[in-house]
This record gives structure tokens, sequence and C-alpha cells, in this order.
């Protein structure tokens, strides 16, 4: 036995070769720090004196904004950790429409607070226990101190979305237009359904040229003029209380398939083959025009025959319209899309109040006003420069979020960082009731909330540091709302100054930034395929064509 040579124990290869895979305390910091250089990019477009960025994407375009998500979205974060950021700048997006930037932000702080506690070797349980606690208990106090608003009297009920729209546009390009967006974006929201308040139903026209007050509010639909036919110009452009078919065929002659094939002995038996074409598209323009429709709108081309004869009965007719935009007349107008002209009803057919085709700007528009099935209704935006008007309506949208949220939600809180400020102070005092790791955890949720009201004055140049210490005090004292004042330059109640929002941005905000925080420090290993790390990830490009073979030099493929 002595003489026994040992057993080599055999190498075990688990993943192919090249895969990396990082773990323990190293990776999960490292993931902290990719986060924390993202939230790096937004942190200066939080508040009234944001920054604006402007993004070049690979096709050159370029996309101007202050709006968190649509920078994130932008930004194609490679980085796997970070990705999380991103979705949660998504999620409050869709699910509020304002705060995207906060809820960066806030993400990144938390888990900053924590990454001397990481690096001292506290576990990562621990602290996700403890921040979903102190989650849990901010949105709870969130609730408990928002003012509710009653819709009794409607003249006031209007003043707080204003309110809350105008708070939701401080921070955009449109801060200077205030007023003027503010009422268009409540009347558009009051336009709606006041119980599905589906803001799809809300069209964005966007035409270059003019000034942002040129910008206009349609009460009904309203799409850009469609490729016309010869004969468009005789027809009528303006109706009142007109029948409207819409359709989803084609009304022109149609052409041979390449593929086509018609053998014929004689003469007349084409002339038979040419005779039956124009009879079937007559037979569908005459029933058309026996079902009393005056307006007919088609998802499919409209030819040349079809408008003549059209405009010969003074028929307005528009092909090739939008599908979107065909949809949204359909459901306003009422009626249904049809896919055949046989047996067409009165029931079919939609109608509204007035129809006008009209010039804006460098365009003609179909207007639709006055509809009777859905309320619906068209923000057409006007403004010097493509990607100016493209911000603008992404401003609005995030106004348009928020005043459906008030109308849903009707619980309101101050921002500026006064609700911050107040969830902090009550979670810094209740840490000091409980005893052991928990104490600090959720210490480090509070000091992390400072975050926004300590931005805020970054960015609008002032000091933070003493902005802050007369904010804590105030707030010890009682203040409920107080928060940074950026016009005055110091510490304001921001209810009073009528800096409100819903109380459902803090409490979705708060929620996503501590899930996204929870899930980046509950990952201590990544396994990166070695696939994943070439610049061609997908399948192999197919061969032939020298522009395709540069193309992939460029990207860095060996030639």
């Amino acid at each position: 036995m002595a003489g026994r040579v040992p057993m080599m124990q055999p190498q075990i290869i688990l993943l192919k070769e090249g895969t990396d895979a990082s773990q323990g305390r190293g990776q999960l910091l490292s993931n902290i720090n990719a986060c924390l250089a993202v939230v790096d990019t937004v942190r200066t477009t939080l508040g009234p004196r944001g920054m604006d960025k402007l993004i070049v994407d690979e096709k050159g375009e370029v996309t101007i904004s202050n709006d968190g998500a649509t920078i994130m979205k932008l930004l194609d974060v490679v980085h796997p950790a970070a990705k999380t950021l991103v979705d949660i700048a998504r999620s409050q997006d869709a699910e509020v429409g304002d705060g995207t930037t906060s809820v960066v932000l806030l993400a990144g702080e938390l888990l900053k607070e924590v990454r001397g506690y990481i690096e001292d070797g506290v576990s990562p349980h621990i602290i996700i226990k403890g921040y979903r606690n102190a989650a849990q208990l901010a949105i709870n106090k969130i609730k408990e101190i928002a003012i509710t608003i009653e819709r009794t009297d409607d003249i006031q009920f209007r003043d707080l979305l204003k309110k809350c729209a105008g708070t939701a546009m401080s921070s955009k390009l449109i801060h200077s237009h205030e007023d003027f967006f503010t009422d268009m974006v409540v009347n558009a929201v009051l336009k709606l359904d006041q119980e599905e308040l589906n803001e799809k139903l809300i069209g964005v026209k966007r035409i270059p040229g003019g000034a942002m007050e040129d910008s206009l509010l349609v009460d009904g639909v309203a799409f850009k003029k469609t490729f016309s036919y010869a004969g468009f110009e005789q027809q009528p452009k303006s109706f009142k209380n007109p029948k409207i078919l819409s359709l989803n065929i084609e009304l022109e002659l149609k052409a041979e398939k390449d593929n086509a094939e018609v053998r014929i002995d004689d003469v007349s038996e084409y002339q038979a083959i040419v005779d039956a074409e124009w009879t079937i598209i007559y037979s569908k323009l005459e029933t058309i025009v026996n079902a009393g429709a005056k307006v007919v709108l088609s998802r499919l081309p409209i030819g040349d025959l079809a408008t003549q004869y059209f405009a010969d009965r003074d028929i307005f007719c528009a092909g090739r319209v939008p599908a979107e935009d065909l949809n949204r007349v359909v459901n306003a107008v009422g009626g249904s899309m049809q896919t055949t002209v046989s047996n067409i009803e009165d029931k079919h057919l939609g109608t509204c109040e007035y129809f006008e085709e009209k010039q804006i700007g460098g365009e003609r528009f179909n207007i639709f006003e006055g509809c009777p099935a859905t309320k619906t209704c068209t923000l057409i935006l006007r403004g010097g420069a493509e990607q100016f008007i493209a911000e603008v309506e992404r401003s609005l949208h995030d106004a348009i979020m928020i005043v459906k949220r008030c109308i849903k939600n009707n619980l309101t809180v101050a921002g500026g960082g006064a609700t911050e400020m107040e969830i902090s102070k009550y979670l810094r005092d209740y840490s000091r009731t409980i005893e052991g790791k928990q104490q600090l955890i959720i210490g480090a949720f509070a000091r992390a909330l400072e975050i926004i009201p300590r931005q805020l004055c970054d960015n609008a140049g002032f000091d933070a540091t003493d902005m802050l210490n007369n904010l804590r005090m105030k707030h010890a004292q009682g203040a409920l709302w107080y928060g940074v004042d950026i016009n005055a330059e110091s510490i304001t109640d921001n209810y009073e100054k009528f800096v409100w929002e819903p109380a459902l941005v803090k409490t979705n905000a708060i929620a996503a930034a501590t899930e996204a925080a929870c899930l980046i420090l509950s990952v201590d290993e990544t396994v990166r395929n070695p696939a994943s790390e070439k610049p061609q990830g997908g399948p192999p490009m197919p061969r032939g064509g020298a522009q395709r073979s540069f193309r992939g030099r460029g990207r860095g493929i060996p030639r």
C-alpha cells in the first residue's frame, strides 16, 4: 500500500471552452458598478433644469430627448445586469407615463448605498429582505399621506388635472409653453370615454413648420391626405352629416398576375373578358353609390376610374388610408369595416357632424369632427425641426398618461422631492426602533430616497447640502410637503405651489426600483456564452454581394 501511486483527480469540463463564468462578490460589485455607469448617463436629465441628450443611432438618425425611457431605450445597453434598468424605465413609462428618470436614479442609488455593505461581507439576502420591507413601508406611508381629490366640482377637478399635467411638463422641452399644452392635454383626455380612457384613441400627427402655438386639437379624427388619382380635384371637399363607408377592398381594374395566361381563339372573346372586368368594377361602384355613402375610405387603392366615377356623383373617396387611422375612423364614426360591397346596410355606415379636407401647413388633412360613436380626438403638432416635434410628442405622451392616471386614481402628492424627503424621514425614524442589520439597511433605503431632491438641486446649480439640511429640518418639524423650489432657489411648500403628482408615480417608482435593485443583488454569477461576445451573434450572413462582405469587415470580422 505504501508504494501505491495516488489516483489523479480527473478534470471535469462542464461548460464549453471559452465560456466566462464570473462569480462571487467581485461579480456582484461589477454588476453594481455597471448599473451606476448607466445611471450617470440619465442623472443630469432630472427636473425642470435637467439637460437634454442628443443620441445618434447606427443609422445616423438623431434623437434629442430628456425622457428617461427614450434615452434608456436608445442607449443600446449590452451589460446583462444593467439591462434591468432599461426594463424598469420602460415599465414605468408604460404603467404611469412619467417618473422614468426618477426610477432609474432611485434603483442606482439603492445599489450605491449598499455597495459598502457588500464589500464588508454582508449577505445580499439580508439586504434584499431589508429593502423589500422598507419599500412596503414607504408605499403604505405614501398612500397614508396622499391627498384625495373628489370629483364633485368639475371646474376644480379640471384645475387639478392641469396642475398634474403641468408638473409632468415642467422638466420637458415644452415647459415654456406649459399653459397652452396643459389645456390641450386635459381637453384631449376629457374627450375620451371616461370609463376606458384608451390613450391610443388620441391620434398625434406631426407637421414641420409654423410655431408651437400653431398646434391644434381636432375634436375627432384627422389623417393626412392619401395618394389620389385624376378626378380627385373634382370631388367635393366638405360635407355636413355625411354617411361614411370604410372598406378593405381594392376599387380598380385588376392587373393580370405575372404568371397568368389567358388563351383565346377569337378577338371577340378578348373583348368579352375586358367587358367582364369593367362590369365587375362598375357593379361594385353602383352598389356603393346606392348605399348612400358620401365619404368612401379604403385601406387598399381606389383607382382613377373609381375616383372619377365618385367625383361625377359628388362623393369623396380616399384609398390607401393607413390601417391605424382607418381603425380610429371606424371607432369614431361608427359602422364597421367592410370586405365586400354586397348587402351594405345603414348599420354598416358611420356618420359625423362635419367632414372637411383642409390645408394645415404644407399638408392637406382629412378631418372628421363631431363623431358620435366613440370619443376620440387628434393632436396636430407644429414646430421648427422634426426632432423638436418628436420630443414635443414624447412630452405630451407623458402628460396624457399622467392626466389619465389622475382621473383613475385621485390620490395626489407634492413633487419637487417633498414626498421623498417625508418618506426618508419616516424610514429613518422607523429604523431606529428596530435592532440588528435591518436597522442599517432601512437607513440606507432612507438615504437613497434623498437622491431625488439632491439631484434636482445639482441640476439647477444649487448647493445640495444646504438645501437638504434645510429640508430635513423642516420635515422634522412636521412640514409635510416641503420640497425644492427651483424658481426661488430655496425650499417651499410644494403642495401650496401646486407642484402636484399622482401618488401612483411615486409608489410605482419605489416598487420598480426596489425590485430591480433586489434582482441585481440576488445575482452572484454570470455565465456568458463565448458566441454572445462575437459581433455577429446571429446566423451567418449570406454570401455574395460586395456590399455585404464590406459591411461585415466594418463590424470587426476579419478579412
